[in-house]
């Protein structure tokens, strides 16, 4: 008997293409799967890391945690570009998805074992290798895949389709981002990172079920350099690469959603709409909107406007751009309330989702279709890999801004198996004035820091924690923190420093012996206010309440590790602590720091103008005769 053989062209019908339900079914299982990994993923590395061994170890700074964030989004969109190569040159699409998707698989389940077999910072990094792998070798080639089904005609349903996609993308991620951080909260890293696993190897069964409804478009081999390195080739990849230099600013922007803007969650009031948001959850609100937005853009504002104003698809990514920007004014608006001590409501950041998934809606969603239909017949899974190395350089300038502006601490790393080490500090000689000491008790575990000038630092602490006592434990505003530091002075003669990070932090602190601002010898403390919160709304998931422990994970953990729980520190009544540092500051923070990239995102906005005016785009098909024959459009701008 013959052997069945998979379909190597479109099929011919002007319906839709019968494997497009596969795609998207898969689609919807693979992002719930990546965005619930990924929408913990911070939260993780700030709060759970740490306790996941035998012992406790330093936390991860906020700048630190995202920077990894950042840096393992990056190259997560990397190595789109490696499969697409893959898949166009050797193997072809579908060989290559199935293959990356075990690897996948295997990622997610390095994951759930954190904390039970060996060190859990190794199986973290061997887990979102591995994820980086599988989800970014498949990314370029699924988009590709779905463009393949398309023949001439049909493929006026290719936008409907690309939408239905990118819907499918966002229904995962919506489901996935309300429920793995509620997970995360109650039943801890293993069940949290473990279901994502689990909706990934579903995911890898729905399109494996769908192998014979597809075309399998072949790999082209040798033909692939060819067309590669023809002028039209060449061409066509700067033409994009222009496109995608400041589509990378998008990007830049819009990912930390998942880092800073979880972050500044924390400080905010999250009761809202009825109930009360885990600060991963907010992440949520994003696909939402997409599934609202879409077709409400495609179906509604695009038509309206496109009567006054031609709307091609360079005019709104260009668009999209102003919106972004617009989102991180809001952002830093309330980050200029969180820096003052206020505990602004999270629908600061609702009204910044919906300018943000406005843009994302006008410069991914549109760059998607319109970097298939631009990408040359035998580039298509390359160009959608190009593609991705946007939002990689995008993530790559995000992680480097926040790995550039940490201070390094001089003592961070500093383990003993004695009770006692001296740090040379700034002359890096041991017997000065300026020695630090660091202290360790018989498991090797930091118990105090002590630095010249301590005990004045002490009496000036003890003076502004009177201070908040004497407001019912409200934090000092800069001002008011001023007026005290500014009496008393550090060894080498200069004033103490105040600054109000939110309305439960506060940092007291020197320049240090080299007098110098934001280096490696800045000392002092952070004042932490313990105090128990107002009445809560439900949780999102408080129908689940039965089914969750008495207490969340990190409770629980605490208590196994000996370490004080937030019940206990709170049954005590309000409390102050202190929180010594040498080094380890961060040189831009609060507002600052979103501003920075409201501004960067405004002039690279700006300057697209200019570029949008003289780009001419030009559409390839599949089954064009050549390229003499292939659809020109001079679109317009």
């Amino acid at each position: 008997m013959e052997a069945r053989s998979y379909a190597s062209t479109p099929l011919k019908t002007s319906k839709m293409p019968p494997g497009i339900p596969y795609i998207i079914g898969n689609e919807a299982a693979e992002r719930f799967s990546f965005y619930g990994m990924r929408t913990i993923l911070t939260i993780f590395m700030v709060n759970y890391l740490w306790l996941m061994g035998d012992t406790a170890t330093e936390q991860l700074s906020d700048s630190e945690a995202i920077e990894k964030y950042h840096f393992f989004t990056a190259w997560v969109y990397f190595t789109p570009l490696l499969g697409a190569l893959l898949a166009d040159i050797l193997f072809g699409k579908y060989r290559v998805i199935m293959v990356l998707s075990l690897v996948y698989c295997i990622g997610h389940l390095a994951l759930a074992l954190m904390g039970i077999v060996g060190p859990a910072p190794l199986w973290l990094n061997i887990g979102l290798w591995l994820i980086i792998l599988g989800s970014g070798g498949i990314k370029g080639c699924v988009t590709a895949h779905v463009g393949d089904q398309f023949g001439k005609e049909n493929r006026h349903l290719l936008a409907k389709v690309f939408n239905w996609f990118y819907w499918s993308i966002n229904l995962g991620a919506f489901v996935s981002s309300l429920l793995t951080p509620w997970l995360l909260e109650w039943y801890g890293p293993h069940l949290a990172f473990g279901v994502p696993g689990i909706l990934m190897g579903l995911a890898t069964l729905f399109f494996w079920m769908g192998r014979w409804k597809f075309a399998h478009i072949p790999s082209k081999g040798l033909h692939f350099f060819k067309e590669l390195l023809s002028g039209e080739g060449i061409r066509a990849v700067l033409k994009l690469l222009l496109i995608y230099a400041f589509v990378a600013m998008f990007w830049a922007l819009f990912d930390q959603t998942g880092s800073s803007w979880v972050l500044q969650a924390e400080d905010m009031d999250r009761n809202w709409l009825g109930f009360e948001w885990l600060p991963s959850q907010i992440q949520a609100w994003n696909p939402v909107l997409i599934l609202i937005l879409i077709p409400i853009f495609s179906y509604g504002l695009y038509p309206i406007v496109d009567k006054f104003f031609h709307l091609t698809p360079i005019r709104k990514i260009s668009i999209g751009f102003f919106l972004t920007t617009l989102s991180f004014v809001v952002i830093a608006m309330a980050q200029e309330q969180i820096d003052a001590g206020a505990t602004p409501s999270v629908a600061w950041q609702a009204a910044a989702y919906i300018l943000l998934t406005s843009g994302e809606v006008m410069v991914s969603t549109v760059c998607l279709e319109f970097s298939y239909t631009q990408a040359p017949r035998t580039m298509k899974s390359l160009i959608m890999g190009v593609f991705f190395l946007s939002v990689f350089f995008g993530n790559h300038l995000t992680s480097t801004i926040n790995h550039f502006i940490q201070v390094p601490s001089p003592t961070a790393k500093i383990t003993s198996t004695t009770n006692e080490v001296v740090h040379g500090g700034f002359d890096q000689q041991t017997g000065t004035s300026d020695d630090i000491k660091i202290t360790f008790n018989d498991e090797g575990k930091r118990t105090s820091l002590a630095f010249a000038g301590k005990a004045e630092l002490d009496t000036l602490l003890d003076t502004v924690i009177a201070a908040i006592e004497e407001k019912n434990f409200t934090a000092l505003s800069d001002e008011e923190g001023e007026s005290l530091t500014k009496e008393v002075k550090d060894p080498w003669g200069h004033e103490y420093q105040y600054k109000l990070i939110n309305k439960n932090r506060i940092r007291i602190w020197s320049n240090g012996a080299d007098e110098e601002k934001l280096t490696p010898w800045d000392q002092g403390a952070t004042l932490v206010i313990s105090r128990a919160e107002g009445p809560k709304s439900a949780s999102f998931f408080s129908f689940l309440d039965t089914l969750r422990p008495e207490k969340p994970w990190l409770e629980k953990r605490k208590e196994e590790l000996g370490l004080e729980t937030q019940e206990e520190t709170l049954a005590l009544g309000p409390s102050i602590s202190r929180n010594y540092f040498v080094g380890g500051l961060i040189k831009l923070e609060g507002a600052s720091y979103f501003w920075f990239f409201t501004f960067v995102m405004l002039g690279s906005a700006v300057l697209f103008v200019f570029v949008a005016k003289f780009y001419k785009p030009k559409e390839y098909f599949h089954d064009d005769e050549d390229h003499a024959e292939a659809q020109e459009e001079a679109i317009g701008n």
